[in-house]
C-alpha cells in the first residue's frame, strides 16, 4: 500500500483572467486531500472526503474521466492490475478549493509509490494536470501546481504551449483566511465557456478588465512580499470587482464578500470558478478569523478557517 497528498488551494488573485495568459496568484492552504493505493481483486474507488452536499454527485462523471486519465499518464490498466484508491484527508470538496486538483496530485503521489514509478513532483505534476482535464477542459495548470508544490505561486499560463511560468512567492508569515462556502457547486467547463461568450461579444470591455487586471495583479505580488497585507486586501476587492463585471459573481458570493467585509475583513473576493461555490477573505490574525467565520455561519452558510503561505 501507498499513500499521496495534494495540497487545497485559493485563488487570491486571476481566476478565470489566467486563461488568457495573464499572471495569477494562488496559495496552497493547510487542508489537504490524502489518497491510498493498494492492491484488490478488482479496481474500486472509496471517496471519504469531506464534501459540500450534492458535490461528489455532481462531479462523479468527471471524477470517473479524471481517473481514467490519470491511470493513462502513468500507463497503469486497473482492469490488469486492479487496485482499490480511497481518498481522505481534511480538505472539503467544494467549487473553488481545489479539490479536484488535490486529488489528482493526492492519487498521482500514491501510485508513484505502489507501482514505483519513480516520478519526481515535475512528473506528479504533470500527471494531476492530465486528470485536472476530466473536471476542466482544458485547465490553466494552475490548481494542479499549488495542490503539488504547495507554498505562494506566481503562476503565468504559456498560451504557446511552452512551460508554464511558477515562481514562488514568499510571505513575511503565514496569514490567516476564511473561506466561506454558498454550497452551490459550478461547472469550470461551462463557466469559463460563458466568459468566453461574453468576450466575444464586448472585446473591448475585456481589454479594459485585462489591463485594469493586470495592473492589480503586479501590485498585489509586490505588497504580498513586503507584508502589506491592508493593500493586499483593497487589491482583492478590486479583483472582485471585475470578476462581478465578468459575470463570475452571484447573489451567495455578493452575500459573503460583504459579510466579510463588514466584520473587518482586508479584503474579501470569490475563489475558483465563481457562480457558487467558496468566496476568501483576508483575516489576520485568529480574534479578526474567528470574528469573520462566526458572522458567515449566523448567515447560515459554511466557514473554514485555514492560512495561505503554508
Amino acid at each position: 500500500m501507498a499513500e499521496g497528498y495534494g495540497y487545497g488551494k485559493t485563488i487570491l488573485f486571476g481566476e478565470h483572467l489566467v486563461v488568457y495568459g495573464l499572471p495569477a496568484i494562488a496559495s496552497a492552504i493547510s487542508a489537504r486531500t490524502t489518497a491510498t493505493v493498494k492492491g484488490a481483486a478488482k479496481y474500486t474507488l472509496v471517496d471519504n472526503r469531506p464534501a459540500t452536499p450534492g458535490y461528489k454527485k455532481g462531479k462523479y462523471e468527471e471524477q470517473v474521466e479524471s481517473n481514467r486519465l490519470i491511470y493513462k499518464a502513468c500507463g497503469i490498466e486497473v482492469e490488469k492490475t486492479p487496485i482499490e484508491v480511497t481518498l481522505a484527508g481534511d480538505l472539503t470538496a467544494a467549487s473553488g478549493v481545489g479539490a479536484s486538483a488535490a486529488s489528482a496530485a493526492a492519487i498521482a503521489r500514491a501510485l508513484n509509490g505502489h507501482f514505483r514509478l519513480g516520478y519526481d513532483d515535475a512528473r506528479i505534476n504533470e500527471v494531476a494536470y492530465e486528470g485536472e482535464k476530466g473536471y476542466h477542459g482544458k485547465p490553466s495548470g494552475i490548481d494542479n501546481t499549488a495542490a503539488v508544490y504547495g507554498g505562494l505561486i506566481w503562476f503565468v499560463k504559456n498560451l504557446q504551449g511552452g512551460a508554464n511560468t511558477m515562481d514562488l512567492i514568499r510571505m513575511p508569515k503565514p496569514v490567516e483566511i476564511v473561506l466561506g462556502n454558498t454550497g452551490l457547486t459550478s461547472s469550470t467547463k461551462e463557466v469559463v465557456e460563458a466568459v468566453r461568450r461574453n468576450r466575444e461579444r464586448d472585446p473591448k470591455a475585456y481589454e479594459r478588465i485585462f489591463a485594469q487586471y493586470q495592473e492589480t495583479v503586479v501590485s498585489a505580488r509586490s505588497a504580498i512580499t513586503k507584508g502589506e497585507l491592508k493593500t493586499v486586501g483593497r487589491l482583492m476587492d478590486a479583483n472582485h470587482r471585475l470578476l462581478e463585471e465578468m459575470t463570475v459573481s452571484c447573489d451567495e458570493l455578493d452575500l459573503l464578500v460583504g459579510v466579510a467585509r463588514e466584520e473587518g475583513a482586508y479584503g474579501a473576493k470569490l475563489t475558483g470558478t465563481g457562480r457558487g461555490g467558496l468566496m476568501v477573505a483576508l483575516t489576520p490574525g485568529k480574534a479578526l478569523q474567528d470574528k469573520v467565520a462566526d458572522a458567515i455561519q449566523t448567515e447560515g452558510y459554511v466557514a473554514y478557517k485555514t492560512t495561505i503561505g503554508v
